[in-house]
């Protein structure tokens, strides 16, 4: 007999366990997501704290991740939220726990990590206040200062929508019978976990995304274009954990999806090269270049889900600890880029230069605000990281032990 197609051994064998390689696929996205932020700074769509200068091809590598990163991440926090329902066993202790390790995370990088974001793109239009002023007056003001809308969420608006799924997601399963749940779950599974799977999922997401230019707004409730994207990508990351013929469907379907993917993103370039930067796209582009995109998100997410379980799927030395610097690392990450760029653009350096300090600024920042955050007991919860446990008193180990 040839080999079996279905490779997602340890998902297949006991979805209980822990599947490595999505830990490797969610570290390696959110650092790409990094890389990503660094880059936009050269790019001809402008940034918070602009660079010395535009570099005109820079924006050809970013059109290789714009259109699937966001994505990728919402069907990875999907798959790790199935795992944890499944290990909390009850939806209410799920939803506890969640509010607590994303809210309590979001409410304290929108009050102290967040603010110097707005306060520097301030800065480069004409403000003429000091840091504390601005936090006194007019950071929460809820108001349009110049050209900032405050309280600013910047990227935090990535936790914002992921609450906001996991809350109608939990809703959902408490109201919803157990038997429509199932009916649900086996509709959607015989739909995509088969031949269909690819050019479904490249339709569904071009129907989504067609005639909005891919452009968020991150206004929880304005963005519907966004949340039907990625709330669905949610969804598909739960149903992905759960259900081992759309797994069985992936294995054998990654590659001609990685084909698709990289068919898109050459479409996308050839667009970049005729119309770049800001140079508007012309309307006759317009629906080949969403579709493209469409092809390009999809193919690539399920080609990745596809090389995480063939490739990826074991532990290493420094996994553990990489997997739980992510949130922290994310949080602190595009804060660390402003303030560093800000710094260092008046520095005399050009482009390559200035791009490798900040991306050596950024992941040394970031790094050193998650190593300061575990050690320090009360902020581990602010930075999304568990409670540490606390230490047995002498006492305690005296008794154990039967020396008293």
């Amino acid at each position: 007999m040839g080999r079996p197609l279905l490779q997602w051994n340890v998902m297949t064998a006991a979805t209980s366990q822990r599947h490595y390689g999505m830990d490797w696929l969610r570290i390696g996205a959110f650092v790409m997501l990094i890389f990503y932020h660094v880059g936009f700074s050269f790019t001809p769509w402008g940034y918070q704290t602009p660079t010395r200068g535009v570099v005109s091809w820079a924006e050809i590598p970013l059109l290789g991740l714009n259109a699937w990163r966001l994505a990728l991440l919402f069907a990875i926090s999907g798959y790790a939220s199935a795992a944890l329902l499944a290990k909390d066993g009850d939806t209410g202790r799920f939803l506890k726990s969640r509010l607590l390790r994303l809210g309590l995370p979001l409410l304290f990088g929108l009050t102290v990590i967040v603010p110097p974001q707005p306060y520097l793109g301030l800065l480069n239009t004409g403000y003429t206040h000091n840091y504390a002023y601005f936090l006194f007056h007019d950071a929460f003001s809820f108001r349009r200062v110049i050209y900032e809308n405050l309280p600013a969420v910047m990227h935090l608006w990535f936790v914002i929508y992921l609450l906001a799924y996991t809350i109608i997601l939990c809703a959902a399963l408490m109201v919803m019978p157990r038997s429509w749940r199932q009916g649900l779950k086996r509709g959607v599974e015989r739909a995509i976990a088969g031949p269909w799977l690819l050019p479904l999922g490249c339709l569904a997401t071009y129907a989504v995304r067609a005639g909005d230019g891919w452009t968020d707004t991150h206004s929880l409730f304005t963005d519907l274009r966004a949340h039907l994207h990625y709330g669905s990508m949610f969804l598909f990351g739960i149903l992905l954990r759960g259900s081992p013929g759309l797994r069985e469907a992936i294995a054998r379907q990654w590659k001609p999806a990685l084909g698709l993917g990289a068919l898109g993103y050459a479409f996308v370039v050839v667009e970049a090269c005729y119309f770049p930067g800001n140079v508007r796209t012309p309307p006759s582009w317009i629906a080949p270049l969403d579709f493209a995109k469409a092809v390009q998100c999809w193919g690539t997410v399920i080609a990745l889900f596809g090389i995480a379980d063939r490739f990826w799927n074991h532990d290493a030395r420094w996994r553990a600890t990489l997997a739980e610097a992510v949130f922290p690392v994310f949080i602190a990450h595009q804060t660390v880029m402003v303030l560093a760029g800000y710094w260092l653009r008046d520095k005399g350096l050009t482009a390559l230069p200035e791009f490798l300090a900040l991306c050596f600024a950024v992941a040394a920042g970031s790094w050193l605000f998650y190593l300061a955050g575990r050690e320090i007991g009360p902020l581990r919860p602010l930075i999304g990281l568990k409670r540490a446990k606390q230490k047995p008193s002498a006492i305690t180990v005296a008794v154990a032990s039967g020396a008293v």
